[in-house]
């Protein structure tokens, strides 16, 4: 099934659900994205922005800045917040009481990035699912493997020869399923943390379990969140690795309230030549899944087995999968959180007229590069860069 196919059959199925009641969009609405990293590339801060920007982000540089919760930046605990309200499209700044320990209180101070706000148009609820990212045509060749194993299963690789493929064959290569809603995000009179006035970093012993108070001119009364320990920030992936004589064993502590799992690996096989592998028991490219996703398409996926469950602590990938510089990324998924007041009526046929709504999104994400105990190796002996095969493979 493509990832597009994948992502509407989640969107009609809670646009079924959402269907059975008439409701208006919230007044105000907050999105708070929270993200740990982790990692033992040495500037790993640079080569993610490369790689953001790759595939449409924009690469961030070292220290607090919007944004770093969708980037892969050095370790360190990450939160974006945006909000808006429909009683002052034109908001610039705001207020985000937080509890004691976040580190951070009494209050964050919210922006208003520079420029105009949008035009507003219709209120519409502000849920839809996220544009997937646009990725330029590629050349050179790749080939890509999946499933956890010593062995390479039956049917496997798939060979992607750039200079000879058609449509059909890059859109059944590149199939990767994704259903990642709208988060946080960077929009004129819809103020956000951090900013120019508040770039303050997240304590690697804070918590952001509390209330969570949200003023400002046009914001309705009341406008508070509470976040309990199964949505706090994630602790960090330890993701460790060793060799055997038929695969590389990843291996890694469970964490506590994730989700799932989920893991891909990049490497080069020569020049514009590159080889990627993912967890999944069934063929994906895994760029989509390497981001935050609802709970309803986790629980979906984790049945597939394109995810590893909870519990999963250990993953081969075949030696046959693996190049030189192998890098590879692993993606915890936490339990995302919606809330909303007052709350949905149980008439189905009562309009529900929520004052204000928020959403919650959490992670914890890991890069490594296979072969590195966590020093940069002699700049002599250093394989290929994935990165740079990337570039060249992208056009970049």
């Amino acid at each position: 099934m493509s990832s597009r196919m994948s992502a509407l059959l989640i969107l009609a199925s809670l646009a079924a659900v959402a269907a059975e009641q008439p409701s208006e969009p919230p007044i105000a609405q907050v999105w708070i994205d929270l993200s740990t990293s982790s990692g033992n590339i040495p500037g790993i801060g640079a080569m993610s922005g490369g790689l953001s920007s790759l595939f449409g982000g924009k690469g961030k540089a070292e220290g607090n800045h919007f944004g770093n919760t969708r980037s892969m930046m050095g370790a360190g605990r990450w939160m974006d917040v945006t909000l808006m309200t429909r009683n002052n499209p034109n908001l610039q700044k705001a207020t985000q009481a937080v509890p004691d320990g976040s580190k951070l209180a009494p209050t964050l101070a919210l922006v208003s990035p520079e420029g105009t706000p949008p035009v507003q148009t219709k209120p519409t609820r502000q849920e839809e699912q996220e544009p997937a990212p646009e990725v330029q045509k590629p050349k050179g060749k790749m080939t890509l493997y999946w499933g956890c194993g010593s062995k390479v299963r039956e049917g496997q690789p798939r060979v992607l020869d750039m200079a000879t493929a058609g449509p059909a064959d890059f859109q059944k290569f590149f199939e990767s399923r994704r259903a990642t809603t709208k988060g946080t995000h960077s929009t004129p009179g819809q103020p956000d943390w951090p900013n120019k006035d508040d770039s303050r970093m997240i304590p690697d012993d804070a918590s952001l379990v509390g209330e969570h108070t949200f003023t400002g001119e046009g914001v309705p009364d009341g406008f508070k969140v509470n976040i309990d320990a199964a949505h706090d920030l994630m602790p960090a992936i330890e993701l460790s690795n060793h060799d055997d004589e038929t695969s590389t064993i990843l291996d890694w502590k469970a964490l506590e309230h994730a989700r799932g799992y989920f893991i891909a690996s990049m490497s080069s096989q020569g020049e514009g030549e590159m080889v990627v592998w993912t967890s999944s028991e069934l063929p994906d490219f895994g760029f989509g899944l390497l981001d935050y996703q609802p709970n309803g398409a986790i629980d979906k996926w984790l049945k597939e087995k394109v995810l590893l469950a909870p519990t999963v602590t250990e993953c081969a990938i075949p030696k046959e999968a693996l190049g030189k510089g192998t890098m590879v990324r692993m993606i915890a998924y936490g339990n995302e959180l919606d809330v909303a007041y007052p709350p949905r009526p149980k008439n189905p046929k009562q309009v529900w007229k929520p004052e204000w709504e928020a959403k919650v999104r959490l992670k914890s994400v890991s890069m490594t590069m296979l072969g590195m105990p966590g020093r940069a190796q002699d700049s002599n002996s250093k394989p290929p860069s994935p990165l740079n095969v990337l570039k060249g493979l992208f056009g970049h």
